[in-house]
């Protein structure tokens, strides 16, 4: 099975770097993948019909012309999209995507997955894995965390692992949080064992990867 995934940031890309092997084992036995990033997840187009900037590389404004391109292209065997709820309503927002799916003619076989509010939820759930990549991480901070929860999340874990936390990265500023969010991904993914994560989007995002190979099988 063949399967393209689509992600909102290049963090999130090198995070799935690391999963995907855990998720559907080494690459092209027999499954293989390609992992596309965006910069940024953006908003869906209100006409469908209107070719977004491909030049511009943000998901959402993309995603309809991107669906359509792997309609066509038989070697897909599904997309899988990767995205932050952030403060949305995740009810709400899985049926404005799952709509515009149903508007694409011919349309590839698409799960669509989020991450509760961030894709840090996702090292949250994962203690032990955390722990290793960063041993003199503030235990109390990672105990008050309540697992999937709005709450701002990458600046909790800021605070947790970070010499001088979340307030010491926003004064930086860009690109010094999107730098570290990016070493995350590298120091904490490999670490990380998908069934010992106990954060329910990230779960589902597993039960996803295999739904689809039960489907191709």
């Amino acid at each position: 099975m063949h399967i393209e995934v689509l992600i909102e940031d290049s963090s999130g890309e090198k995070l799935l770097n690391h999963l995907m092997p855990k998720f559907l084992g080494d690459f092209g036995e027999p499954h293989t993948w390609r992992i596309h990033s965006y910069k940024g997840i953006g908003r869906l187009p209100k006409n469908l019909t209107i070719k977004g900037d491909p030049s511009k590389r943000i998901l959402l404004d993309q995603l309809p012309r991107l669906l359509r391109g792997h309609g066509k292209t038989p070697s897909t065997d599904a997309v899988v999209v990767v995205l932050d709820s952030d403060k949305r309503d995740c009810r709400d927002f899985l049926s404005e995507l799952k709509k515009l799916v149903s508007e694409i003619n011919p349309a590839p076989l698409t799960l669509f997955r989020l991450a509760i509010e961030e894709m840090e939820a996702w090292y949250f759930g994962d203690h032990t894995a955390l722990l290793r990549a960063y041993p003199r991480a503030k235990t109390d901070i990672l105990s008050r965390y309540e697992q999937d929860k709005v709450c701002d999340t990458w600046e909790m874990l800021a605070d947790a692992i970070y010499p001088g936390g979340s307030a010491s990265l926003k004064k930086s500023g860009w690109p010094l949080p999107g730098q570290i969010k990016h070493e995350w991904a590298e120091t904490i993914g490999p670490f990380m064992d998908p069934d010992r994560n106990i954060s329910p989007s990230f779960q589902k995002l597993k039960e996803g990867f295999s739904r689809l190979i039960s489907l191709k099988n």
